[in-house]
């Protein structure tokens, strides 16, 4: 990770860090522009992790006294259900179960930046990888991803609620009238309303993320001060903002979750 003959430099050590394992040359710390391996990979095992969990739960359930972890996954189930009927007026048989997937997969991968921040990077390195950035949620490319998803069930719900002719006449009639004058600017703020909800979405996710990463990275720098107060304050400033970050990757993953609902159930609507 060190720049060639000498231990890395603060920027050095952050920059290193911020950079994916990608198909091409990184341009710069925001590239959408490029696929990344790593996000795919920790993306993936993430959600693979989630849904043999939960499958591993369901099989186990009983009917009778259930046990600690049989009881906080009915709470957590009960919790989201909730929460998708008071915003989801119809079939919540596959959104309800998509949005309890979606907070768990959120706050698995959230999760990820608890770990040390140089534990995967090192084994990464060992294994010949340059970079190696393991928290797909601090990447641009998968929250906007997981954000289009979001876009795409949108639009389905849209069509699959109101019919190919309703969706069509609500782009083009609403919010400002029929009036064939209006049509264009109908449809230019209704364009405007789904491109905003997709980059807002991605985007506030991914803004919480990166800055929590970056802040481990600065606590981090601290340990390598080799100085007794680096080291007082890496254990210090570490164990206080872990602590705190775990409420913020539960906060996070929870809002993805009520927003995803929202939209979803905004689409069961008509202007």
């Amino acid at each position: 990770m060190a720049a060639e003959g000498h231990a890395p430099t603060a920027s050095e050590y952050v920059v290193h860090h911020l950079h994916h394992l990608a198909a091409g040359k990184q341009h710069g710390l925001f590239d959408i522009t490029n696929v990344h391996y790593d996000t795919l990979f920790f993306s993936i095992l993430t959600g693979l992790i989630v849904i043999l969990f939960l499958r591993s739960v369901a099989k186990k359930a009983t009917s009778g006294v259930p046990g600690r972890l049989q009881a906080a996954i009915e709470f957590l189930v009960e919790m989201v259900d909730g929460q998708a009927k008071s915003i989801i007026h119809g079939d919540r048989s596959f959104i309800a179960p998509m949005a309890l997937t979606v907070f768990c997969w959120v706050v698995l991968m959230n999760a990820i930046d608890l770990l040390p921040v140089d534990w995967i990077p090192t084994l990464g390195h060992a294994m010949g990888f340059e970079y190696t950035r393991p928290l797909p949620t601090a990447d641009l490319n998968g929250t906007l991803g997981i954000a289009i998803g979001v876009l795409m069930l949108m639009i389905y719900y849209n069509f699959k609620i109101k019919g190919v002719g309703g969706f069509i006449h609500e782009l083009f009639c609403a919010p400002f009238g029929s009036n064939p004058i209006l049509w264009i600017p109908n449809f230019a703020l209704n364009l405007i309303e789904f491109i905003s909800k997709t980059v807002s979405l991605g985007m506030r996710l991914f803004g919480n993320m990166y800055a929590g990463e970056l802040i481990f990275f600065l606590i981090a720098l601290l340990g390598g001060s080799a100085t007794a107060f680096g080291f007082v304050g890496h254990i210090l400033a570490g164990s206080v903002w872990a602590i705190f970050h775990i409420l913020i990757v539960l906060l996070q993953a929870f809002i993805f979750m009520m927003l995803t609902l929202v939209y979803l159930g905004q689409a069961h609507e008509g202007h």
